[in-house]
């Protein structure tokens, strides 16, 4: 709290004792005083005294009562105080007291400076420490709010994902799982660099193939996608390998709804020797979102296992 919205007692006491050894007469009291601001209010009590009974005024008494009534003003008189509060602590002109109250004039100053000093510290480092606090809360409040938003957006994007196997037409399944796929790279975290597209005839009725390209570890990979209902021979997974070696792309990564035959995932592990090319299930990144993990560490994980172990098909639980 500002240690001028109510004087305490220590601070209130050596102000008793300062203020009337600054002020050499009873009317540089006073003065003092009005000067700080104080309201006539106040003051006309003690100036009445110091026309009418001028020896029953006492410095030190009025100097008491009159910030005794200045603390009981609350907020009202929070400007006055400061001002008195600004005047002691500034006060350097010590030769304008009596020679007599010069030094002790002097030593309560710089008491009530150090005390203040001290105080005023207190006080920013209590301040800082809640704005540090109410930072703090923001921003948990802020991260909570964004694991709220990032988790719904998960579930729409799974509940959109199972949405898929409902749908009967070939074509109309692709274009939803155009859009899916979109979202759920750009939500794993991976970059999309070309939208993925589907390509071919609405009539085809038998094949979605969706070609994109996207970025994971800085590397770009082209991706296409088939949902059919029998395992893929290495005719189906030929043409995209092509695709991949007649691009300056970094690899490829094909995703199937069915399996692979062996035939086709030995011609991918026979194109590791120049380019990394992975292969994936739908049903692998089914599992990766049900289990809410990243799609990218599922994609990474296979990226490794192509590079390094010249496998080309790890299967992810």
């Amino acid at each position: 709290m500002d240690i001028s919205f109510q004087y305490p007692p220590e601070l209130f006491s050596l102000l008793v004792d300062a203020i009337p050894k600054l002020c050499k007469s009873k009317r540089d009291l006073l003065l003092f005083f009005q000067g700080a601001g104080v309201s006539n209010a106040v003051l006309s009590p003690h100036e009445n005294q110091l026309r009418t009974r001028k020896d029953d005024f006492n410095k030190y008494h009025v100097t008491r009562d009159i910030l005794t009534a200045l603390n009981k003003k609350g907020e009202s008189g929070l400007g006055e105080r400061r001002e008195v509060l600004r005047r002691v602590t500034q006060f350097d002109e010590f030769s304008v007291c009596w020679p007599a109250d010069q030094a002790a004039a002097r030593g309560l100053a710089a008491q009530i400076r150090e005390l203040v000093n001290v105080k005023d510290s207190f006080t920013r480092m209590n301040l800082e420490r809640e704005n540090e606090r109410k930072e703090k809360l923001a921003a948990a409040q802020k991260d909570i709010a964004a694991a709220k938003a990032k988790a719904a957006e998960q579930e729409n994007i799974k509940s959109d994902f199972y949405a898929l196997f409902a749908i009967t037409d070939p074509y109309k399944r692709g274009k939803a799982l155009e859009v899916v796929l979109n979202r759920l790279f750009g939500f794993s975290g991976i970059l999309v660099k070309e939208a993925v597209r589907i390509k071919g005839d609405p009539g085809t009725g038998v094949v979605e193939q969706i070609d994109g390209v996207v970025q994971i570890r800085g590397h770009l990979f082209l991706v296409e996608m088939k949902w059919e209902q029998d395992n893929l021979g290495r005719e189906k997974v030929a043409s995209h390998l092509v695709r991949v070696f007649s691009r300056g792309l970094a690899g490829g990564i094909f995703i199937s709804y069915s399996d692979y035959t062996p035939a086709a995932v030995n011609d991918c592990k026979e194109a590791l020797r120049e380019k990394p090319f992975v292969l994936c299930r739908i049903e692998e990144i089914f599992h990766y979102l049900e289990a809410r993990k990243s799609v990218l560490a599922l994609f990474e994980a296979k990226i490794d296992a192509a590079m390094i172990h010249k496998n080309p098909y790890l299967r992810m639980p």
